[in-house]
Parts: structure tokens; C-alpha cells; sequence
């Protein structure tokens, strides 16, 4: 009588090995599910060291922004994939949802309702006007350009007051690169350029550096991610950033990124 019920205990005990396995089996999968980090795609640019440009192996983006990005989303369990574009195929890319977002943006009148945007920029950059070295300014605004020849960057964003002044001659370029070899060469009077990138070219180029120098500033502007609007993840992602961006600035790594960022820059 006995002997039979721990028989019937044992087999009772045996039967309960698989539920229990499949149990743990499922539990683990779960457990693996809930850590693997969501993907995302983002669009970056590639032409604006030192906060986004491509690698000189392709392989990739570079720059300041790019860690921000990277980091942020990391302490929100977001892994982020990119894919490096110029500027104006960049934003194109948000816009109509190829890419979750792109950067590296401002936010102006006519795009604030085009994107989804995080309440705090990435980073703080200057527009200044750049001129040929030895000239008597260094006051220069958007209305002592008046009467000049001045040079953009195609796709770049700029003041409004910049495009609407007829009084101002504008003539586009490409890339920052073209803008200075405008500038050394003559073919304008003064060119609009970000502070940090354009003295980035300017000292690592022997034809520009002691021969073109910032001689006004225009404004300091934040820069962001512009996340779309054609796909619903583009508003939850913007806010994502925000809480990453914030984890960053909170727990002093922000701040350690932007001293080591601007060591190696020299600024």
C-alpha cells in the first residue's frame, strides 16, 4: 500500500519534468525578448564634421552628434542603425518616413509642424559670416551685407531675413568645402558658415587657414533630431530621445563627451 504510493508520488513527480521545463523554456525566451534592444533607423548627415560626417572608410557616420544620438538611445534599451545622406536627402528621408528621423536640424517656422521634435537640442552651434583675412570688419550682421555678394550652403537652413533681403546677392554652393574655395578664390564677398565646422576645413587646409576668418555672427542655434510624422513610432521616439538625452546631461556623461569632443577638435 505504501510502496504503491510513492510509485503514484514518483510518477506524479516524473510527469511534472516537462511542464516544468517548458515553463522555464518560455520564461527564458521572454526574459530574452523583453532585454533585446529595438531598432531603429536613422538618417545622418554626411558632410558636417565635426558632429556628423561620413567615415573615410564609408563604413559609416562620425562626429560628436552621431555619439549623442547613439549613447541617448542606448540608456532607453534603443539600438540605432544609420544611414549617411547629404543634408537635403536627409530631412527628405524623415519627411516622408524612410528614416525615423534625421540630424542634424533646426527647428524653423516652416518645418516646426513637418516633424516630431524633442524639447531639448543636442547641441549649441554658431552662424557666422566668414570673410577673406585682412579686412577692416568684424562687426558683420545680416544688414552690413547688404550691397555684398554672399555664398550658402544648398539645403542648409538659414534666417528667413537671409533669403527675403533682396538687397543681399545670394549664390549657392554644395557643401561648406565649395563655399570656402569661393571665399579664398574671390568669386564672393563673404560666405555663411557654422563656426566649429567651418574652422575645422579652414585649419586643415593649408589654402584656407591665416587666408579666410569669421568677421560677424549671426545667431547660436540649437540643433535636433527631426523625426517623422508618416510613422507613428516618430512621436515616441522623439520623446525616447529626450529621457536618453536627459540620462546623459543627469549623469555627467554629456558632459564628458563635449570636453572630449572639443579637445579633439582644438576648440
Amino acid at each position: 500500500m505504501h510502496e504503491a504510493t510513492r510509485q503514484d508520488a514518483a510518477n506524479r513527480s516524473t510527469r511534472r519534468w516537462p511542464a516544468t521545463w517548458l515553463a522555464l523554456a518560455i520564461a527564458a525566451l521572454a526574459t530574452t525578448a523583453m532585454a533585446a534592444p529595438e531598432k531603429i533607423l536613422l538618417a545622418a548627415e554626411d558632410d558636417w564634421p565635426p558632429y556628423s560626417s561620413v567615415r573615410a572608410d564609408r563604413s559609416g557616420p562620425e562626429g560628436f552628434a552621431v555619439d549623442v544620438v547613439r549613447e541617448a538611445f542606448a540608456t532607453q534599451g534603443v539600438q540605432v542603425g544609420f544611414v549617411v545622406v547629404p543634408f537635403a536627402r536627409c530631412m527628405l528621408m524623415a519627411r516622408t518616413g524612410e528614416a525615423l528621423g534625421c540630424f542634424d536640424a533646426t527647428v524653423l517656422d516652416d518645418n516646426r509642424d513637418t516633424y516630431h521634435w524633442h524639447e531639448t537640442p543636442m547641441f549649441h552651434e554658431e552662424l557666422a559670416v566668414f570673410g577673406r583675412a585682412g579686412g577692416s570688419r568684424r562687426d558683420m550682421t545680416l544688414a552690413k551685407l547688404e550691397g555684398s555678394t554672399v555664398g550658402y550652403t544648398v539645403g542648409y537652413t538659414y534666417p528667413p531675413a537671409f533669403f527675403r533681403n533682396p538687397k543681399i546677392r545670394r549664390v549657392s554652393a554644395k557643401s561648406d568645402r565649395v563655399l570656402l574655395e569661393m571665399l579664398n578664390a574671390g568669386r564672393v564677398d563673404y560666405i555663411l558658415a557654422n563656426t566649429a565646422p567651418a574652422y575645422l576645413r579652414i585649419n586643415a587646409s593649408a589654402k584656407f587657414k591665416g587666408r579666410v576668418e569669421k568677421v560677424g555672427s549671426l545667431s547660436v542655434d540649437g540643433f535636433w533630431i527631426a523625426f517623422t510624422r508618416a510613422d507613428p513610432k516618430g512621436r515616441r521616439m522623439a520623446l525616447v530621445f529626450e529621457r536618453g538625452l536627459q540620462a546623459l546631461k543627469a549623469d555627467g556623461r554629456y558632459d564628458t563627451m563635449q570636453a572630449a569632443f572639443r579637445k579633439r577638435v582644438g576648440f
